[in-house]
Formats: C-alpha cells, sequence, structure tokens
C-alpha cells in the first residue's frame, strides 16, 4: 500500500463533496499534468490511502482521508468538448489523460493547515513544502502519513 496526498479546491469539490456522493465514491478528473497523471496512471493501487487536501482557500491544509477504489483508467472528461476538462489531443483509442476513483474514509477532526506542516522539521521532506511545487498528486512516505495523522 502506498500514500498519496491529493489536492483540491474546497468551492470546485471538496472533502463534504465525496462524503456527499453515491457510496461516497466519485472519479478524480480533470488532472492535466503528466507527472501527476503518471502517478495515477501507473502508480496508484486500490487501497491506497489518500490524504485529502484543500487548496486555494482561507486556510489550505489536510482535511481528511480517502482511498483508491479504482486503478487508473481513461478520464472521459477529456473527451467531452462541453467539459472544462476537454482536451481535443485526447481521443478514445489513444487516451492521454486518466483518473481513480477515490472513497471517503473520515473527515479529520481538525484541518491540518499548511502553515502547521511548513513548521514541522520532520517533514522536510514532503513534496507538498518543496519550493514551486505546485502538483495537485503527489506521493507521501509511510512516515510522513504517520506523523501528519498524529498531529490531528
Amino acid at each position: 500500500m502506498r500514500y498519496w496526498l491529493m489536492k483540491s479546491e474546497p468551492e470546485t469539490f471538496g472533502i463534504d463533496d465525496l462524503y456527499a456522493r453515491p457510496q461516497q465514491t466519485e472519479h478524480w478528473d480533470g488532472v492535466r499534468n503528466y507527472q501527476a497523471r503518471n502517478m495515477m496512471r501507473d502508480e496508484m493501487k486500490i487501497g491506497d490511502q489518500i490524504l485529502f487536501y484543500h487548496s486555494n482557500c482561507d486556510e489550505p491544509g489536510v482535511v481528511g482521508i480517502a482511498e483508491v477504489v479504482r486503478e487508473s483508467y481513461p478520464d472521459f472528461t477529456a473527451f467531452d468538448p462541453d467539459d472544462k476538462h476537454f482536451d481535443p489531443k485526447s481521443h478514445l483509442d489513444k487516451p492521454t489523460w486518466f483518473m481513480v476513483d477515490v472513497k471517503f474514509v473520515r473527515k479529520l477532526s481538525r484541518t491540518i493547515s499548511l502553515r502547521e506542516l511548513k513548521t514541522k522539521s520532520e517533514l522536510g521532506e514532503l513534496a507538498l513544502l518543496r519550493r514551486g511545487n505546485r502538483l495537485s498528486i503527489m506521493p507521501v512516505s509511510a512516515e510522513q502519513w504517520a506523523f501528519i495523522l498524529a498531529l490531528e
């Protein structure tokens, strides 16, 4: 099993939106970065655990836990010209973009803010804290996972 951090803007799709979905499950669509796509397509497996992170909001931070329940498959939003994630270069017979399905596990008792995470020397290698890192999906080590959840 691996651990991941996945960012989403709460005004677009937050932890409460995932909780409200049927079976508390949703596809993670719209990833349009090749490095993040490759992680979803090639590395994410059923049972992998996810730190659900709210970004681009008043208090960015880890707000919940989800889990991968379906491994990668073509991101169908890339084929829909009416969708904001449409990519005319992606085709059904040779898709460019992929997604996984994630399931709500639980909300954290509090938001573990980016500000707080930055103060923890134990998280010095956390990809989220690297200068210039803007990926929406990133790996988290087992040690980082345990440390972050212990902050709750």
